[in-house]
């Protein structure tokens, strides 16, 4: 439910923070007090146009806000989780926020992240159902009609079962589709990969072969040089001469042999002399080994210089660098196999497809069948309610329409409308088409009413669904107002006391105007201000005792 709206710098509010309850909860005040300011900055906050005229201040940002309990395990709470908007450890809620700057930028956040317009709509249809005039009017969508049927003949399961084979079905048909529009210009694709395959499978590049040719051709082309080098360090190390390396070093420690016993300190010296006289017999050894295994071999260094010429000539073909080449020979190959292959696997796709549309047939006319029963209960329900609120005349219809097309669809095999006649003897038409916007409200009104227990939406709005009647009717109204309240959130904006009697909480919205502006602001009543407010509404600017005694006798009933 919504647990607490804060308003900044909206049209005519400049600051407003409620606290706001379950149940029903009224909202009243003199016309053109901002009554509907509330619902508009709620609106904003679901994610509804926005647009510089609702500043205040035209110099500062509009700030609307809006938090609401979620119950835990709940299909939008588990969203919320799935899109990391909150964790499994944080207190199930959904906090939207709206900002509106002066350069007509809108920026929306849930639980302090930043989102889309579109995921702000997608939480706030989960949250809130608007009932007004037209406007936001959720009865005027064919997909609520839908899910509202659905749920109140408790066949959710069902339709998401349909849902799903629908969407599996569709995929399969993208995969079809898209390989058939392969295959209808594969010849020539087919006749291009088939040469580059041959030529590369020719070629029979292995992986990182460049790089392992590229070094060995530097090796062989250096080879004299390097063999020259090679062999001046080895003679350096020792020669037949008295002049090596390790020549000296022996000597160097034949001498110190002498001395070592007079003088132990050179034991040290000795000791580093002699190992380095075996380092150096070792890397002697080592030059030898590798001088007899480099041979100067014009041979293979045309072999590896002829092999290079080949790779970088095919990959300058296919425009990549030679480190690629091999990658790419494994993509065309599988590609070739794929086209090859094309027909069959063509094949087992459309099979496949039709064991599922044979799957989804079934599912769906069960769904269909629930869809019937619960259209003749929810028909009835409503049909009564409205006879309550003194509109007899109107014949509520649910028009179950079969689909032509025989692919399968997400929403089954039909297509739900709600429909009505507000004239006898005239056929029935579409909500929009037929029902003027009070008797849009009212009926809304007897919907919400009927189909409560079973609605997944915590709040409902409704806008002055009382335009246009009074008396008994406005009783009526209230009680299926209040009636509706006990199994969740309403908030109405109303002008007859009758209706606003029936609140939990009673909200008033005034006006004051000053020089350079008018200031709506919103206050929770107490039973003394709400028997004045009623009695105000009853009797006009004179309040009178019999007004005052009214109002607090009709607070009573209640």
């Amino acid at each position: 439910m919504l647990a607490h709206l804060c308003i900044r710098n909206f049209t005519t509010v400049a600051t407003c923070d409620l606290e706001l309850a379950p149940g029903l909860s009224v909202i009243t005040g003199e016309t053109g007090a901002g009554k509907s300011v509330m619902l508009d900055a709620l609106g904003m906050a679901l994610g509804d146009r926005s647009n510089t005229n609702i500043l205040r201040d035209e110099k500062r940002n509009a700030e609307v806000s809006a938090s609401f309990q979620l119950k835990e395990k709940s299909q939008l709470h588990q969203w919320l989780i799935e899109h990391d908007l909150l964790t499994d450890d944080d207190e199930p809620e959904a906090i939207l926020r709206r900002i509106i700057t002066p350069s007509g930028r809108s920026r929306a956040y849930i639980n302090g992240v930043t989102v889309t317009i579109a995921d702000l709509k997608t939480v706030g249809e989960q949250l809130v159902d608007l009932h007004n005039q037209h406007e936001h009017q959720s009865l005027l969508n064919k997909r609520t009609h839908q899910q509202l049927l659905d749920n109140f003949g408790g066949s959710n399961k069902q339709r998401i079962d349909v849902e799903a084979l629908a969407k599996q079905w569709q995929a399969l048909d993208r995969q079809i589709k898209q390989l058939s529009e392969q295959n209808a210009a594969k010849d020539s694709r087919l006749q291009l990969l088939s040469y580059q395959v041959q030529e590369l499978d020719k070629l029979a590049l292995e992986n990182n072969e460049s790089n392992a040719l590229a070094a060995e051709q530097k090796k062989l082309a250096n080879a004299e040089s390097l063999l020259h080098g090679i062999n001046e360090a080895s003679q350096q190390c020792d020669n037949d001469d008295s002049t090596g390396a390790i020549t000296q070093l022996r000597h160097a420690a034949q001498l110190l042999k002498k001395q070592v016993s007079d003088l132990p300190e050179i034991s040290s010296s000795l000791e580093l002399l002699e190992s380095g006289c075996i380092q150096i017999e070792e890397a002697h050894n080592e030059l030898i080994a590798i001088t007899d295994n480099l041979n100067i071999d014009p041979q293979r260094l045309q072999i590896v210089e002829d092999r290079l010429d080949a790779i970088y000539t095919i990959a300058r073909k296919h425009q990549i660098n030679v480190e690629q080449l091999f990658e790419l020979h494994q993509q065309l190959a599988q590609e070739l196999s794929d086209l090859e292959g094309g027909d069959a696997r063509i094949e087992a796709l459309v099979q496949q497809q039709q064991d599922l549309q044979a799957t989804f047939t079934v599912s769906a006319k069960k769904l269909s069948k629930l869809r019937r029963s619960a259209a003749k209960k929810l028909t009835k329900a409503v049909n009564a309610k409205l006879n309550e609120l003194q509109m007899a005349h109107c014949q509520f219809e649910i028009a179950i329409e079969a689909l032509t097309d025989s692919s399968p669809s997400t929403s089954g095999l039909e297509v739900i409308e709600f429909i009505i006649s507000t004239v006898p003897g005239k056929p029935a038409q579409a909500l929009a088409k037929i029902a003027s916007g009070g008797e849009l409200s009212r009926i809304s009104l007897a919907i919400a009413v009927v189909t409560a227990q079973t609605s997944n939406i915590p709040t409902l709005v409704f806008d002055e669904v009382d335009v246009g009647i009074g008396g008994g009717v406005a009783e009526v109204v209230g009680n299926l107002l209040r009636e509706l309240g006990q199994s969740g959130q309403v908030f109405c904006v109303t002008h007859l006391a009758q209706v606003a009697a029936k609140g939990n909480t009673h909200l008033l919205a005034s006006k004051s105007i000053s020089k350079t502006a008018a200031t709506t602001q919103v206050l929770s009543l107490d039973t003394k201000a709400r028997t004045a407010e009623l009695a105000r509404m009853m009797g006009g600017i004179d309040i009178t005792d019999s007004s005052i005694a009214h109002a607090a006798e009709m607070l009573q009933s209640a």
